[in-house]
């Protein structure tokens, strides 16, 4: 395994021969908060793991004990004069639509408390596995403001637009379980597991064509809310991308040979 540093608080971790990458978020004295400097790394190091063709699966992680992510930076946002808080948003923006643009599948693996902003990197991955201790919820609106990492949009593609409304407009956090029912979360596992559990679905994504994978990424972020006859239109167009590469040469090829697939990656 292999370890890279984005800026003081975010690390990249390399497993699976590379085709994994554990994205930590690693600020233990702010519970995580996202601060300008944390949110421009975040956005740095999705940059750079979306250009890295090795790349299959994105695992998104927390260092510290008791929270994945508790939001924003709320003691550095109260001494930002207007001006700053606007040059500051373009910086915050580009944490949460970096991860929500990476190209390949990602998993968050969360624990502890994921609020606000922290909730909003989670929902930004395809994928979200959660421990028994998790509590996650868009607080916002109790503080003055609104979920502005992403929340307004993509908690209402997860549970419908009644179900995020009642859950923005009360602000009201989610312990796991609930999570669970509700579908703010996708698998609840037990105290503890929730890193592990992630990176065992990764493991597992990771085995599968780096070709196809993107492609279906694509299709099903490209699909998403679009009338039936459009969205086959995206599908199609990503099948084409597919259906002449050598991965899809070699897949075939493994399947009629018994054999496990050596995927060229294109």
């Amino acid at each position: 395994m292999s370890e890279e540093r984005f800026g003081e608080f975010v690390l990249v971790r390399r497993h699976e021969q590379g085709h994994v990458a554990e994205l930590v978020l690693d600020r233990p004295k702010a519970m995580n908060a996202v601060s300008t400097e944390m949110a421009r790394s975040v956005a740095g190091a999705c940059a750079a793991l979306g250009a890295d063709r090795e790349v299959r699966v994105v695992v998104l992680t927390s260092t510290h004990e008791r929270a994945f992510c508790v939001g924003a930076d709320l003691k550095e946002r109260n001494s930002f004069s207007d001006a700053e808080l606007v040059r500051q948003r373009p910086v915050t923006r580009g944490a949460y639509t970096g991860v929500l643009e990476l190209p390949v599948p990602t998993v968050a693996a969360v624990h502890g408390f994921a609020l606000g902003g922290g909730f909003e990197l989670a929902l930004a991955c395809d994928v979200i596995v959660a421990d028994r201790t998790a509590v996650v919820g868009l607080p916002e609106v109790s503080v003055g403001v609104i979920p502005g990492g992403g929340g307004t949009q993509l908690l209402p593609r997860r549970v419908g637009a009644a179900r995020a409304a009642e859950l923005i407009f009360s602000a009201r956090r989610v312990e796991a379980a609930e999570a669970g029912e509700l579908g703010l979360v996708d698998q609840v596992v037990e105290e503890g597991r929730d890193r592990e559990a992630a990176l065992e679905l990764a493991a597992r994504i990771a085995g599968n064509s780096p070709v196809g994978l993107r492609a279906a990424k694509r299709a099903l972020r490209l699909g998403q809310g679009l009338e039936l006859r459009a969205g086959l239109e995206i599908e199609d167009a990503a099948w084409r991308a597919v259906a002449f590469s050598g991965d899809r040469a070699e897949g075939v090829a493994a399947f009629n040979e018994k054999r496990k697939p050596v995927w060229p990656g294109e």
